[in-house]
């Protein structure tokens, strides 16, 4: 099911159950949430995805993974003790 299904085309801009799409950015090429309308790509997800990216990763973005070990803090003091327990 295309997601933009109920899309018109307005003075405002591509508008979708109310809500007015931004075109995706180079970012968002290669997400499986990018649809395309009049030959023209939209995120489904979020209707402006230059502010998704804004402060860094989008959160809906399918196309980058992250390592969830590189991404995890560890407490020092946490690691100490489970280290001491170990023994």
């Amino acid at each position: 099911m295309n997601a933009l299904q109920n899309a018109a085309r307005t003075p405002q801009g591509v508008t979708v159950n109310g809500f007015v799409l931004a075109p995706i950015i180079d970012k968002c090429e290669g997400c499986d949430r990018v649809r395309e309308f009049e030959e023209e790509k939209f995120c489904s997800s979020y209707p402006a995805p230059d502010r998704k990216w804004a402060e860094g990763r989008c959160n809906f973005a399918t196309h980058i993974r992250v390592d969830a070990k590189a991404a995890a803090k560890v407490n020092p003091l946490k690691a100490s003790k489970r280290s001491v327990k170990k023994r």
